[in-house]
């Protein structure tokens, strides 16, 4: 368990656009499942309520791997806020869905230093085991970093699995329902969010973090309960836990409670419902800065008095932005499990049906959408990474595989095609492994490929380029296969960690500060 002293200290909270705006001291701490601190002002102010307490579970696991360069650090650097110590660094942590990854890097993209850590499983399955472990494993990888980078971290930003919230009472810091995870749905709240939205909107979806609100709101909040709760996504309330400021998230993050990022704000219909005061009030463009550290946390780990706590992002927007695939047409599909396709769109498209849904990314659009087919299915068929490269090297990418496969690892499709009753299709089945292999790459290649033709089809850029991010990326065989399916340059990603991507937001936080201030 991380002890929390109490602080005393004041804290610069700054604008979307880096100016500085006011001051605020913190008070002292209560115990509760975080750190009880001031709340930023909000809409509305609620009296205080007990209950729905959960409790704790047991902390993350001390074992850890932690990475360092052998070179030493390059000289100088300069910019982005300068923190004491030398060479400032950035660092970003990502909260995955097994386990908790950070990455420091210097203004040219060098990484110094990084490291993991796993989650324990939460105590009897409740949620605040989750919320310990979380907890836990963020100040347990703020103890890997090595002591001589510490004073040189300039900025941190975190980003954590999209659609993750908390309930928090923002006057006691008490964790009151959740965390509702990633892949949690809420089918009994879908009628009454369906009866607000506009139809085929990201919200109208059991899993959306709109749906998993209003379905507490239903049992909990309407009758009294709400009080003084706030919704926070999982990483607002990791970076709470460094700054110490209720009610602020990203444009990236809300999207899937209702946020509208064209308008750069909440849209009436959703303004309109009661459960509305408890959405976080300043929604940020990922990367602002939002405080400087904790006083009580930045003196524990020696951290210069100038680090700032800047907005994160979702774990899959980190991982694009990880592979730095810059301008309309360009694209990132992640073969893991599944295969995700992430396409940066100079114009917004958006359809439930399809599971398609659009991010702001600075001047552009991140269109994506995620298929169940990928290396689940892979994994089910031939075993393990080293069969598959065996079996790879048999076969030739350019001649095309007359097998026509869709393999699903189970009943039910999403992208791009929307058929939940949809079963796999993995006949007929040759007498070669390597042959079986070829056909269900090239079949995953054709959906991929389906998938980039239908965000076309719904009014995005055409792709021009592919990045590959996940464990599919090793596969040179595979690549061949997609780049003759596709038609365009298909590449390995150089980068494809969430916490390099977590870590190149708290780089540009850290300039926007600094422009701020010499301003």
């Amino acid at each position: 368990m991380v002890p929390y002293p109490s602080s005393s200290g004041r804290r610069a909270v700054f604008s979307v656009t880096g100016r500085l705006l006011l001051l605020h001291r913190i008070a002292p701490m209560v115990p509760a499942l975080a750190l009880s601190v001031e709340p930023l002002a909000r809409r509305h102010h609620h009296p205080a309520i007990r209950g729905f307490r959960r409790g704790q579970g047991h902390a993350a696991t001390l074992s850890a791997r932690i990475t360092m360069l052998s070179r030493q650090d390059p000289p100088g650097g300069g910019g982005g806020g300068g923190a004491a110590g030398g060479t400032p660094l950035y660092l970003g942590i990502d909260f995955g869905t097994s386990g908790a990854r950070y990455s420091l890097i210097d203004r040219k993209g060098a990484v110094h230093s990084e490291g993991k850590r796993a989650y324990s499983p939460p105590v009897g399955g409740g949620g605040a085991g989750w919320a310990s472990s979380w907890r836990a494993a963020l100040f347990q990888l703020l103890g890997d970093i090595p002591p001589a980078h510490r004073p040189s971290i300039s900025s941190i930003s975190i980003d954590g699995t999209s659609a993750t919230a908390l309930i928090v009472d923002s006057e006691t810091g008490e964790l009151l329902a959740g965390p509702f995870l990633y892949n949690e749905s809420f089918p009994d709240a879908l009628p009454a969010v369906e009866a607000v939205a506009p139809a085929n909107h990201t919200v109208c979806s059991a899993s959306s973090t709109l749906c998993k609100l209003v379905s507490w709101w239903n049992t909990a909040g309407a009758g009294g309960g709400a009080g003084s709760a706030v919704l926070m996504h999982q990483s607002d309330w990791l970076l709470w836990l460094l700054h110490g400021r209720y009610g602020v998230s990203d444009y990236n993050n809300a999207l899937k409670v209702g946020y509208d990022p064209a308008a750069d704000a909440y849209p009436s219909w959703l303004m309109a419902q009661p459960y509305s005061r408890l959405l976080p009030p300043s929604v940020m463009v990922p990367g602002a800065p939002i405080a400087a550290v904790r006083d009580d946390v930045r003196s524990q780990y020696g951290l210069s008095e100038e680090c700032v706590v800047c907005t994160g992002t979702t774990d899959s927007i980190a991982a694009f932005l990880a592979a730095r695939a810059a301008g309309p047409g360009r694209a990132v599909t992640s073969l893991g499990s599944t295969l995700a396709v992430k396409l940066v769109s100079e114009a917004r498209v958006d359809d439930a049906r399809f599971g398609v849904y659009s991010h702001r990314l600075d001047g552009a659009w991140l269109v994506g959408g995620a298929s169940n087919a990928g290396g689940a299915v892979l994994r089910q068929l031939f075993g393990d990474d080293r069969r598959l490269a065996a079996l790879s090297r048999g076969i030739d990418p350019a001649a095309a595989s007359p097998l026509d496969y869709y393999p699903l690892p189970r009943k039910g499709e999403r992208f791009p095609v929307a058929d939940l009753d949809m079963a796999p299709r993995l006949e007929p089945r040759p007498e070669s492994d390597a042959e079986f292999l070829h056909g269900i790459l090239e079949s995953i290649a054709r959906i991929e490929a389906k998938g980039y033709s239908l965000l076309r089809e719904l009014g995005a850029t055409a792709v021009e380029e592919v990045l590959t991010a996940g464990g599919g990326a090793q596969n040179e065989t595979w690549t061949a296969i997609r780049e003759r399916v596709l038609g365009v340059p298909v590449r390995k990603a150089e980068q494809t960690e969430a916490a390099y991507g977590a870590a190149l937001l708290a780089l540009k936080g850290a300039d926007r500060r600094a422009g701020a201030m010499a301003s």
